[in-house]
């Protein structure tokens, strides 16, 4: 990794003014959820957190725009439907036309883990040299404030970007993994915006799907019957063990979460936890945490880190790499 760089928005909600307009006592929302403010877009929209949080990732990699042969956008909502999101970052950035490729990842939770997998194959092969990986997402859009105002109060919206490129023999990718099950694809949904359901055929059953639902009992219990088997053999891979790990960067997905990563895993203080004040930022949230840990000294070169996270689908997915 050369460099990264994340951007959030200027508006941050606090778990008190969602007390106040639930009616709820002060504390109420933090209590339940674990969150006491997340970031939120009002003046910014999803591009433009992409473009911040790119260019400070290039800037701290030493970069120039047009150094990139690849540009990857890995969220679980892109910014439209058609055409995918890349070009329109690439466009922002001065990149100039036909100078590099361009397209989207989308594995939910687990885009980014998923692109800096394609982008470590695609510079193993030599295809590429240097490949920027961008997340950004507006998880503040389509959540079910009045009828789960619990569920929706655990997001937040942020993007973050790395630069990677060759790595030298005692940095980079040792093992990647991931694993579907599909026992879990209707925990978390968002049914509208693909062919599931026809707009113009019945627009009420289009609107009632325009927003996220989630089962969180039920993703909790799949997550928890799957996951330890999961890590194993992505430790075994790495050829580590749990005491070998340095520091932890997981997919914030809810504090229920994070506690069996470090009650149940055994990894206690190494993981990285920027719930309380972020929120659940869907495929942006392990960058931010990466690059968290980056600026503020915790991931050091030579550690050797975890990203871990999960996705709706049910998917578990996790990088073993050398810092």
């Amino acid at each position: 990794m050369l460099g990264s760089g994340s951007a959030l928005p200027a508006r941050i909600l606090r778990s008190s003014e969602i007390d106040a307009r639930l009616g709820k006592p002060a504390g109420w929302v933090e209590k339940r959820v674990g969150v006491a403010s997340r970031p939120v877009c009002e003046a910014e929209d999803q591009i433009d957190l992409a473009t911040v949080a790119a260019c400070r990732a290039l800037e701290d990699a030493g970069c120039k725009p047009q150094d990139i042969d690849l540009v990857m956008f890995a969220a679980a909502v892109p910014y439209q439907s058609i055409p995918t999101t890349a070009p329109l970052i690439q466009h922002r950035l001065g990149i100039p036309e036909g100078c590099c490729a361009a397209f989207d990842i989308n594995s939910t939770c687990l885009s980014f883990l998923t692109a800096m997998d394609v982008a470590a194959s695609m510079l193993a092969a030599g295809t590429c040299r240097q490949v920027l990986v961008i997340s950004s997402e507006i998880a503040s859009r389509g959540l079910p404030w009045e009828a789960e105002p619990l569920v929706a109060a655990l997001f937040g919206d942020g993007a973050a970007a790395v630069v990677v490129g060759a790595e030298g023999e005692k940095a980079g990718i040792l093992a990647s993994r991931m694993a579907t099950y599909p026992s879990g694809y209707e925990d978390c949904q968002l049914g509208a915006g693909g062919t599931r359901y026809y707009f113009h055929r019945d627009r009420e059953e289009f609107a009632r799907h325009t927003l996220f639902e989630m089962d969180g009992k039920a993703l909790f219990r799949h997550t928890i019957q799957f996951f330890e088997p999961f890590l194993d053999r992505l430790l075994a891979d790495a050829g580590w063990s749990r005491d070998d790990v340095e520091i932890v960067i997981p997919h914030q997905a809810s504090p229920m979460a994070l506690a069996h990563l470090a009650e149940r895993c055994g990894f206690g203080s190494r993981i990285v936890d920027i719930m309380r004040d972020h929120g659940n930022q869907i495929a942006a949230s392990i960058p931010i945490a990466l690059d968290t840990a980056r600026r503020s000294g915790r991931l050091e070169p030579g550690a050797k880190a975890l990203m871990l996270g999960t996705s709706a689908g049910l998917s578990l997915g996790g990088i073993a790499f050398v810092a």
